[in-house]
């Protein structure tokens, strides 16, 4: 994790590493359909103009109108239709008519919606991990500020300027955390943007955050937080979903492993790094939290 970034939400979003792999300007008429499978990517959607519904699996479908804006970080199967789905063996596949725009549909049918998709890569070693912290679906309204990010990553990802690499990273970054706290707090299932909304918990996971290197306890979070260590254990683990210490084993072993995929420090320094006092005490709680040894993971690329 680079220094100096201590708030959670933030530092959960560098460790990501976001970077586009698909934006597109999509647009639709008539009653049309598309559907992926066994995508395993973040999804974000932006509604400029017109209607449709999306559907992931295993949630109610949603309508989106002009101005809405959807972040999936974990999309796997979905489908999005116009708001009156087709029938059965209706159109057929997307047809791309111009770099980065796609029409769905009946080609003769007037265009009654447009919106701004695309997909992109964490490239992170412990994106699993850190996906689990997030909502699986953000879906906001009238958000002129995500409105305006989503066509200036489209625009980059269609140039070939010096910089559009970090640009775009430093882009999604930005869309990433501007999405993930403008959704609904009272709707938040349990994870780390839940615990934010709680000034106590706040406190503690800026702490965890902040220095996953030094000495951390469930009785120093709660002294933190301003509670007692039981009533503390109980709501952290209540409103993130995990233990105070699970919570603080994850983290480290994910910064751990992003350090590790980047090769520019020993074991010893890492173990220093997130809080064990030589590589061999690391090294043990490595394979107890991931199944493996740091040869092993070293060995898989950092993967």
């Amino acid at each position: 994790m680079p220094d100096g970034i201590e708030d959670p939400l933030s530092s959960v979003v560098t460790l990501l590493k976001p970077a586009v792999s698909i934006s597109k300007l999509v647009e639709a008429g008539g009653r049309w359909q598309v559907e992926r499978h066994d995508m395993a990517s973040p999804f974000y959607c932006a509604l400029v103009e017109g209607g449709c519904r999306v559907e992931v699996s295993g949630r109610k479908p949603v309508t989106l109108t002009a101005g809405d804006f959807v972040l999936i970080p974990d999309l796997h199967d979905f489908s999005m239709t116009s708001e009156v789905p087709p029938e059965p063996g209706g159109p057929g596949q997307p047809l791309d008519i111009g770099p980065g725009r796609v029409r769905l549909g009946p080609a003769d049918a007037p265009v009654q919606m447009r919106a701004l998709v695309g997909h992109c890569r964490f490239e992170t070693p412990a994106r699993d991990l850190l996906v689990s912290l997030l909502p699986e679906m953000i879906h906001v309204s009238g958000h002129d500020r995500l409105m305006a990010l989503v066509p200036a990553i489209h625009e980059e990802t269609r140039a070939d300027r010096p910089g559009r690499e970090l640009i775009l990273e430093r882009l999604l970054e930005v869309l990433l955390i501007e999405a993930l706290r403008s959704g609904p707090a009272v709707k938040m299932p349990p994870g780390l943007l839940r615990g934010l909304t709680d000034p106590k918990l706040a406190a503690a996971l800026q702490r965890i955050h902040a220095d996953a290197g030094g000495e951390i306890s469930v009785s120093g979070l709660a002294k933190e937080a301003g509670m007692s260590r039981s009533g503390f254990f109980e709501k952290f683990r209540r409103e993130i979903g995990r233990a105070p210490m699970e919570y603080v084993m994850d983290w480290r072993m994910a910064i751990a492993k992003t350090l590790l995929q980047q090769g520019r420090l020993t074991n010893t320094e890492i173990a220093l790094r997130v809080g064990y006092g030589s590589a061999s005490a690391f090294g043990m709680a490595f394979v107890r939290h991931e199944g493996l040894s740091l040869g092993a993971f070293a060995g898989k690329g950092g993967r």
